[in-house]
């Protein structure tokens, strides 16, 4: 019985090793991959110091903020959150920056 515990574990740490090895080369490898990351940390840490531009229609600047922005968006608006206001863009051209 003993021996039977000792497979099992070996099994289950030999495959939770494998899944480890696949999950870091597949993240360390692709593009979209390092996006998600980026996305990811993005999302746990508050956003990325970045600066976002509001262009109107013609290319003038209307108003651009600066700070620690996580952007998110729908198909009608742009909207973050910063120094405890929510800014919500419906319209114009939104470019951001990382810094």
């Amino acid at each position: 019985m003993n021996i039977t515990k000792r497979r099992v574990a070996f099994v289950a740490a030999l495959v939770i090793s494998v899944l480890a090895i696949v999950i870091v080369c597949g993240l360390a490898g692709c593009s979209s991959c390092s996006r998600s990351v980026k996305s990811m940390s993005s999302d746990f840490s508050g956003g990325i110091n970045r600066t976002v531009t509001l262009y109107d229609n013609t290319g003038k600047e209307i108003k651009s903020w600066h700070g620690k922005i996580d952007l998110e968006s729908n198909d009608q608006e742009v909207f973050f959150d910063l120094n405890g206001k929510r800014v919500i863009i419906q319209g114009g051209v939104v470019v951001s920056e990382e810094d």
